[in-house]
């Protein structure tokens, strides 16, 4: 099978790669993948930041039929409509795997960067990743359980509580999913994007952003302070993966309020530390998904409390994997979703 890959270290270095069909061994799953999105860590492995074992086929967001299962798989019968965690190899028994968060497994390795991924016809993953999609959820919008768990992850980290005021800087995908949860929760949500998200933003005010703001043309400070009678922000996702995403959302967020760091940067970036100290903020991390976080994710999509469909902009074949790097890079529409069917 052809599979979109990281065939050698080095910035570049994606193509398409021939790879045998997976057949499912013990304790694993084979899925044929409907679709599988392409994430900003896959621009990231592609521009050589973020750690990878090439050759490896990418791609970490999927969903798509169960099509072979391992003697020992009773969990699932063949031709089950399923997504998957990334989770491939954890140790099972370090501290973080211990305490039930295995994004911090020393030992692990997840599919679409240690192990074959996604953007192939086929994907093995092991059964104890797997969860059955809601009968509501199609399976295209199902391959952005993943995004949403990390979303929810985010929002399990930071305790966010009804009527908060929380800034989310960067209205990609991420930050799109984000500002849902974020009112899933009962908080307000203020989106805001650059000039170049016009299309963004104005998808933001139909998923339910309360406002939305264009950084370097709108009064920022001005319009934030007056919705939140003076303080600022009581919290800030910052979801850009970009240097002056995170000064604003620094800038924005009141005197002890909490942020949050959502997107992933790929290098240092330079940031006003001092206001952490002067503000007596609270500064969140926050990396990938745990067993919670997945759990609550499928359950805001069989409600229709989050709609991750809207978000799909683009769906191409495996053949146009330049072209959708391009779009990505470009900042061209939403999320793009691989079909390799």
């Amino acid at each position: 099978m052809k599979g979109v890959a990281k065939l050698s270290p080095g910035v570049g270095q994606v193509g398409l790669l021939d790879a045998p069909e997976p057949s499912a061994i013990p304790g694993h799953v084979v899925i044929e993948v409907t679709a599988a999105g392409l994430c900003g860590t896959d621009a990231h492995i592609y521009h050589d930041e973020y750690p990878c074992r090439p050759p490896v086929i990418l791609g970490h967001e999927v969903a798509g039929k169960i099509v072979d299962v391992g003697r020992d798989v009773t969990r699932f019968p063949i031709g089950s409509s399923v997504t998957s965690e990334p989770y491939f190899t954890l140790c099972g028994v370090c501290p973080f795997c211990k305490a039930g968060m295995p994004n911090h497994c020393p030992n692990r390795a997840s599919i679409g960067s240690g192990v074959h991924g996604a953007f192939a016809r086929y994907v093995l993953v092991k059964e104890r990743s797997v969860h059955l999609l809601p009968e509501s959820v199609d399976e295209r919008a199902g391959a952005l359980t993943e995004p949403l768990a990390c979303c929810v992850h985010a929002l399990e980290n930071s305790k966010v509580e009804p009527g908060d005021a929380a800034v989310i800087t960067g209205p990609g995908a991420i930050g799109l999913i984000m500002l849902q949860v974020v009112k899933a929760a009962g908080a307000q949500a203020l989106v805001i994007g650059t000039e170049t998200d016009g299309a963004r933003l104005a998808l933001a005010q139909q998923l339910g952003a309360d406002e939305t703001w264009i950084a370097g043309k709108d009064d920022l400070h001005k319009l934030v302070t007056e919705r939140t009678d003076g303080l600022g922000a009581d919290i800030a996702f910052e979801c850009s993966g970009a240097g002056p995403g995170a000064q604003t959302a620094l800038d924005l967020v009141r005197h002890r309020g909490r942020y949050v760091q959502v997107g992933l940067f790929g290098k240092p970036v330079q940031w006003d530390l001092e206001q952490v100290c002067v503000k007596e903020l609270q500064v969140h991390g926050t990396f990938a998904t745990v067993a919670s976080s997945w759990r609550k994710a499928l359950a805001l999509l069989q409600s229709g409390q989050l709609r991750t469909a809207p978000l799909i902009s683009h769906t191409l074949p495996l053949e146009a994997w330049q072209q959708a790097f391009d779009l990505f890079e470009g900042g061209e529409g939403v999320k793009i979703v691989f079909s390799p069917e």
